[in-house]
This record gives C-alpha cells, sequence and structure tokens, in this order.
C-alpha cells in the first residue's frame, strides 16, 4: 500500500497522478473503518481527499500554510502530516482532535472548531508574511455552508484591498452540515450552471444584432449581462480573482490549476465542486446522517435527546399558538427542529451559518408581538454576544433562547465546550437564566420563557433525557428552587444536569440538595435560610467556575455578612480537554466522589 510510505507531505511528491489517485482510493477505505471505529466527521473529510492530496503536492507546507475553516475536514490532511497511526485515538481523551489545532502539528497552523474564520485567519498570516518578506503561499478552504457567515465577507472585504498572497479555495459542495439556504447558496448554484450564461448570452446577441439601431450597445449589454450571470462577480467586484469552478475530485485537474494559482501573488479564489461522502454510495445519499458519526456502542438506552425534547415542545406549542416562530442558524437538525419545520413551515426560520444575525432577526420579530423561539448551540451563542446585549437585553425584547450543547459536550473538545454561558449571560440586565435538571424540568422550563415577557435563556446539555411523558400545562414559578432531599450539616446548591451527581453523593453524606433552577434571578431567601443552617454549602455546575452559578450565591453570601464556607465544584479555568462526557466530568471533579470529598473537608 502506498499509504503506508506516506509519513510527512514530501513523501506523496514523489508520486505520479496515477499513484496520487491510487492513495486517495487507500485513504477513503482508511478513513471509512477508521471513523467507523472512533466516530468522527466522516462525509466531509471523503469530499476533501483529491483537494488535501493536490494541495500538499502543489505546495510546501507548513511553510505554505493550510487554514482549514471549521477543521473538521482535515483528516486527511491529519494522515499527510505524520498522524496516520495516531488515528485510532481520534476524538478520545489525549488522542487527536477532531479538528485542526496548534499544539498538534506544525502543520496546524490555525485552529478552528467554528465556521467562517479561514479568510481573515489566512489574511492575517499572508499580511504577515510580506511584512517579514516571505514569499510563502497562505491558503483558506472554506465550504460554501462557512461562506454564508458574515465573517467570511467582512475578510474578503479586506482581502481585495491589498495585495497579499493569498489563495482561497471555495469547497462547494452544497451543504454546511444541514442542507444550505439563503440567496448566496442560489448565487453559488448558478455559478456551477454554464449553461445558463452561455445561452443567455448567445440568445441576447443574437436578439441585439437583429436591431441595428443599438448593435452599437452590443458589447456594452454583453458586459452588463456578465455583471448579472457570470461566474465569479460577486468576488471579482470585491477584487479577488475569480478561478473556476473545477471538478473537486479529479486529482490531475486540481493539480494544475493549483500549479498555475501559485505563480499569483495576490488576492484569488478558485471554486471547486465536491460531493460531500464522496466515494461511499451512503454517505454520498445522506451526507447530513454521516457528516458526523458516533462510534459503536454497549449502551441499551433508547431515551430521546434533549434536542429532540426541545423539537417536541415547539410542535406541541405551535399548535396552540399561532405567535411562536422558530428560528436556528443552520442547526436544524442538531437542535430537534425538522418536525417543526416541516409541520410549520412558514414558521420556521434557518438563517444559515449566522448567529449574529439570528439574534438580531429575532429581535425584530419580537418587536411586532410575535415570540420567536432562537435554538442554538452555547458556543455559538458566543458569537451572537454584543446582538444579545444590545439588541435584546437592553430592549427587553421577548425572546426566548433554547441553548443547547450546554456544558461539556465531550469528544468535540474544547472549541464547542458549552461552558461559558452562565458566566457571560449572568451580568447581562433584564434577562431570565434557566438551567433546568431534567428534560421534564425544560419542558416545564419552556413553558415559563414561552409565557414570560422578556429574554429568557433555557440552557441544556448534549445528551439522553430520562423522561417520556410529559404535562403541556406545567410549568415553574419565577425564581424559585426546589428543595429535592432534606438533610443535615451539608448542602448542596445542584444547577443543571448535576443535579443527579448532587443526589447520589447526598445518600452516602445526608445532604440536603437543591435543584436551583434559576441562576437569574436566583431564590436568594432560599439560599439565606439554608446557609443559616447548615455547616458547609457546595455549589455545582456544569460551567466554568468563574463567574458562574457558584460565583452568583457566594456574591450572595458576602451581601449578606454568612460566613457558612461555600465550596463551589465546576469546570476549571484551563482550555478543557477533549474525551467522552463522563470521563470529563472525572478530570475535573463533576462526580459524587468528589462532593463527598469536598463535604468531608470543612
Amino acid at each position: 500500500m502506498i499509504l503506508n510510505h506516506i509519513h510527512n507531505p514530501s513523501d506523496i511528491k514523489k508520486l505520479d497522478i496515477n499513484e496520487l489517485n491510487s492513495l486517495a482510493e487507500e485513504i477513503k477505505l482508511f478513513l471509512i473503518e477508521s471513523i467507523e471505529k472512533t466516530g468522527g466527521h466522516l462525509s466531509s473529510n471523503l469530499g476533501t481527499i483529491e483537494l488535501t492530496l493536490a494541495m500538499h503536492y502543489v505546495f510546501d507546507s507548513p511553510d505554505d500554510t493550510f487554514v482549514w475553516d471549521v477543521g473538521h475536514q482535515a483528516y486527511t490532511h491529519k494522515i499527510l502530516t505524520g498522524r496516520k497511526d495516531l488515528m485510532s485515538t481520534l476524538r478520545q481523551k489525549d488522542g487527536l482532535s477532531g479538528f485542526t489545532k496548534r499544539s498538534e502539528s506544525e502543520h496546524d497552523v490555525f485552529g478552528a472548531g467554528h465556521s467562517s474564520t479561514s479568510i481573515s485567519a489566512a489574511l492575517g498570516i499572508a499580511m504577515a508574511n510580506k511584512l517579514n518578506n516571505n514569499s510563502d503561499t497562505s491558503i483558506a478552504v472554506i465550504g460554501d455552508g462557512a461562506l454564508t457567515g458574515g465573517m467570511s465577507f467582512e475578510a474578503m472585504n479586506h482581502a481585495g484591498d491589498t495585495d497579499a498572497n493569498l489563495l482561497i479555495i471555495l469547497n462547494d459542495n452544497d451543504m454546511s452540515i444541514s442542507k444550505n439556504v439563503g440567496a448566496l447558496s442560489k448565487y453559488l448554484t448558478r455559478l456551477i450552471s454554464g449553461k445558463i450564461y452561455s445561452t443567455m448570452k448567445s440568445k441576447s446577441l443574437e436578439f441585439l444584432e437583429r436591431l441595428p439601431r443599438i448593435q452599437k450597445f452590443a458589447k456594452r449589454s454583453e458586459e452588463h449581462l456578465k455583471g448579472m450571470i457570470l461566474p465569479g462577480t460577486l468576488f471579482e467586484e470585491l477584487g479577488i480573482d475569480y478561478f473556476g469552478p473545477i471538478d473537486g475530485h479529479d486529482i490531475s485537474i486540481l493539480v494544475k490549476t493549483l500549479e498555475n494559482l501559485k505563480n499569483l501573488k495576490k488576492p484569488r479564489i478558485l471554486h471547486i465542486i465536491t460531493k460531500k461522502g464522496h466515494g461511499l454510495e451512503a454517505a454520498e445519499e445522506n451526507p447530513l446522517k454521516f457528516h458526523g458519526i458516533s462510534p459503536p456502542s454497549l449502551s441499551s438506552n433508547n431515551f430521546p435527546s434533549y434536542s429532540s425534547v426541545f423539537g417536541k415542545w415547539l410542535c406541541d406549542t405551535a399548535k396552540d399558538d399561532q405567535s411562536l416562530i422558530g428560528i436556528t442558524p443552520a442547526m436544524s437538525e442538531g437542535s430537534g427542529m425538522v418536525e417543526f419545520a416541516n409541520s410549520f413551515p412558514e414558521r420556521f426560520v434557518d438563517v444559515a451559518i449566522a448567529e449574529q444575525h439570528a439574534v438580531t432577526l429575532a429581535g425584530g420579530i419580537a418587536t411586532k408581538g410575535l415570540k420567536p423561539v432562537v435554538a442554538i448551540y452555547s458556543t455559538f451563542l458566543q458569537r451572537g454576544y454584543d446582538q444579545f446585549i444590545h439588541d435584546i437585553a437592553l430592549q427587553n425584547l421577548n425572546v426566548t433562547f433554547a441553548i443547547d450543547r450546554a456544558g461539556l459536550v465531550g469528544a468535540d473538545g474544547a472549541t464547542h465546550a458549552g461552558i461559558y454561558d452562565l458566566s457571560f449571560l449572568r451580568c447581562i440586565p433584564n434577562i431570565i437564566i434557566i438551567a433546568p435538571s431534567s428534560s421534564l424540568e425544560m419542558y416545564k422550563a419552556l413553558n415559563f420563557a414561552h409565557n414570560f415577557d422578556g429574554p429568557v435563556c433555557v440552557r441544556f446539555p448534549r445528551g439522553k433525557s430520562e423522561i417520556l411523558e410529559f404535562v403541556s400545562s406545567s410549568t415553574i414559578e419565577l425564581g424559585k428552587g426546589n428543595i429535592v432531599k432534606t438533610g443535615k450539616d451539608t448542602a448542596i446548591f445542584a444547577f443543571g444536569n448535576m443535579l443527579e451527581i448532587a443526589l447520589e453523593a447526598s445518600e452516602k453524606i445526608n445532604a440536603t440538595v437543591v435543584d436551583m433552577r434559576f441562576v437569574k434571578p436566583l431564590d436568594k431567601a432560599l439560599i439565606i435560610e439554608i446557609a443559616n443552617n447548615s455547616k458547609v454549602l457546595i455549589s455545582i455546575e456544569d460551567n466554568t467556575v468563574n463567574g458562574g452559578a457558584g460565583s452568583a450565591i457566594n456574591e450572595l453570601l458576602q451581601e449578606n455578612n454568612i460566613n457558612t464556607p461555600l465550596k463551589i465544584l465546576g469546570v476549571p479555568d484551563k482550555v478543557t480537554e477533549h474525551g467522552s462526557q463522563s470521563e470529563l466530568y472525572e478530570l475535573y471533579g463533576l462526580t459524587s466522589e468528589n462532593i463527598i470529598n469536598v463535604s468531608k473537608n470543612k
């Protein structure tokens, strides 16, 4: 096998085109076998094998730098840069990251996990190269889905006004995670259909030539037609030379094109057409299903996910309330909104990968008396933080935020860990923050949020729910916690899904356990009463300890001159690892055993 002899990028430069094609087939089979065992992103990586080979064949990494947008399609890049034998550790604790990571390899020049960052980073590298009198090429690889993010246009707007040695490769596969939506997606679809331009051009010129009086305007009209239809006009107008589209699975064409583009030293974009899941029929037919696959599981847990429970609440509520509008930034499947989208298409809005827009759009909708619900991952809400403050909170608009994937998410690692939302939201005025302890509590919290006049955040974790039946009319009371168990001396304030861990510990130490429900406002009266009647207090949350729910309790105790010692358990102030949720809970002390140990060290 050729693959067994590839240890670094220079090794593939010894191969001819036929051997590169054989290597591509070997990598495809290797990826399928490897990812089926470890889990990971399959479709996106099958779609970029030929491109990655061509890039490493023509350019010289790490001198020429590759910036992969999101980074979840860089598995072939990892293989070619000396990490093939570590692929069996992918997304596992102490193993390879599922994304690009600077600390992992010199060939990973810029880490990523979220979309639309590559052009900005690659432009920054290109500008630094120029300042350092370095002629190396800086390359950004961005998908058409990621191109819908506004940051990519900010970067192109800047790049077109420079003479930086920047090559943008637009990997157009008509998919991000969910199906692409929006005008840009339709524009790119038109670009790949050469018949549109050629047919319109020939018919228009034929028509113009029949009219002698305006024949002299034919050339001008042709240019106008190009401005409307010609592939690449959008990029050319931004000052970026456009090339393509070309077949992104034809290594020979890719190599020849990249060799030509290598000699240019100004901003340019190469548009390639690929197929997500290329080479695996099942993945080609259903790229979404094979976007991210999980490793084999021995668990027989058939409970629904929290996301699917949220989707059920959406549909249940929308049947009775015509004012409910569901909004998502390109995560309809991940957020459990497919049934809602199918049942209420006129009230479902997918804005593509545009978190900032999603937040402000919801604000605009809310001003007209409707009730928007923004379904968004915790880490993606970070990208709409200014809009949350400026456009929602300061105006006290009636928007519900269903914050999915809150807390430690596991194998996706630090870029996707939703461990900051309690801290960055808690300081904002006019908002309510609820951390439900179960899917039933989440259902109640969503009911509360929908009926409350003002912005409400309901945060819930990734994973399975253990509740199957729901009472649609059930709700909760503003700012009120729930004493789940009464004990002696020690009291545990549990936030969100940490309640189960707290209850396990309480059986050993006879502790009082409170399901706090609300992070903001806190149940101040309950906390003060319990604090005055306990010897030690423990708070536990699936959030960073810095500025989180435990800090809120500590502030309350200080304000009221209560000296009962408080131990705050949460994620430490460090970049988190990747691994399973249970491994990370163990690593960071979010366990019943650690609660017991802390309670004994009074």
